[in-house]
């Protein structure tokens, strides 16, 4: 799978966990984010992530800021874009499931590293359920 990638100050160390993890199952990575702890504005990184996914170039996307929300907010904007704020497995479960989620948002202060990286794979080997979900999901753009 294509993946991008992008993350505020609050972030590097979980995107280099995730990109590590990512890589060793072979999936290509676009990384949009910082490498830095200095601050910097969540839109910057995470609307290049938007676009990719909106414009078919990512087949999914994962967005890092401190709380989830901003970064979350700022990829929704984008169409085709549905971004799930989540901060637990089964959460990503079923943004998947019943959200056709394509981008996670992940909210660095408040999850672990470790979590993070399963919350990612769990989000990307999680299949939408379609039926009843679908009339909803299409109901979702403005």
């Amino acid at each position: 799978m294509k993946i991008s990638i992008g993350n505020d100050h609050a972030g590097p160390e979980y995107k280099k966990a995730i990109v590590e993890m990512l890589k060793v199952k072979g999936h290509k990575v676009t990384n949009y984010g910082t490498d830095s702890a200095d601050s910097v504005d969540y839109p910057d990184f995470g609307r290049p992530v938007a676009i990719d996914v909106s414009e078919g170039k990512a087949d999914f996307g994962i967005v890092i800021c401190g709380s989830g929300n901003g970064i979350s907010m700022t990829v929704n904007k984008q169409s085709n874009v549905r971004a799930a704020l989540c901060w637990m497995k089964e959460i990503a479960v079923l943004a998947r499931q019943h959200n056709d989620a394509n981008i996670i948002s992940i909210p660095a202060r408040y999850t672990s590293i470790p979590q993070a990286v399963e919350m990612v794979e769990t989000f990307l080997n999680t299949e939408f359920e379609g039926g009843r979900h679908q009339t909803r999901v299409d109901k979702i753009s403005c």
